[in-house]
């Protein structure tokens, strides 16, 4: 990707990591999937073990909510989850490119991280977590009603990652509609 986290429309560059916060109970382990486009986190999974599981669930959910067509790379690091052969299944079946950064390359998936330090500090680090439930919840709000449709981003002119899909993306009824 040589560090150029931008693309022309949605579901052409999807960004995947894994990120983990303890909790009383243990560790809960978060996979997103990060749409390039609108910064939109497309696809995630959470669970108590960093598996390949959680990595091929995440991009199972992306593939489910987005249904892309067309040439979609999906970068990550060189996780063994993302080069686990279920994880290379998906993205064949799905008809998804794998891109991986380089080894000892941390900056060739910074966008990823900015998104999961966002979450660091905006819910993991906010209160001691009792339970797993308790954290996997409160992420799920966070991810789905506060970053993708409230959080305003100024790289995305002050939209947030919904607001921006929509200004900027024409809905596939209006698409048909033309062609007719």
């Amino acid at each position: 990707m040589q560090r150029r986290f931008t693309a022309p429309a949605p579901d052409r560059l999807w960004l995947t990591d894994i990120t983990e916060h303890p909790t009383l109970e243990g560790k809960v382990y978060c996979c997103a999937v990060k749409d390039c486009f609108s910064h939109r986190i497309v696809g995630y999974s959470l669970g108590d073990r960093m598996t390949a599981e959680l990595a091929v669930a995440a991009l199972r959910a992306a593939v489910a909510r987005r249904r892309p067509t067309g040439v979609v790379v999906v970068h990550s690091d060189r996780g063994s989850q993302f080069r686990a052969r279920a994880f290379r299944a998906v993205l064949k079946a799905a008809g998804l490119n794998g891109s991986m950064g380089r080894v000892a390359a941390a900056a060739d998936n910074a966008a990823m991280e900015s998104f999961f330090s966002l979450l660091q500090k905006n819910v993991f680090d906010r209160r001691r977590w009792r339970t797993r439930d308790e954290l996997i919840s409160e992420t799920i709000v966070w991810i789905e009603h506060t970053y993708n449709r409230r959080r305003r981003q100024r790289g995305l002119g002050k939209l947030t990652p919904v607001e921006f899909e929509f200004a900027f993306t024409t809905p596939p009824c209006l698409d048909a509609d033309k062609a007719a």
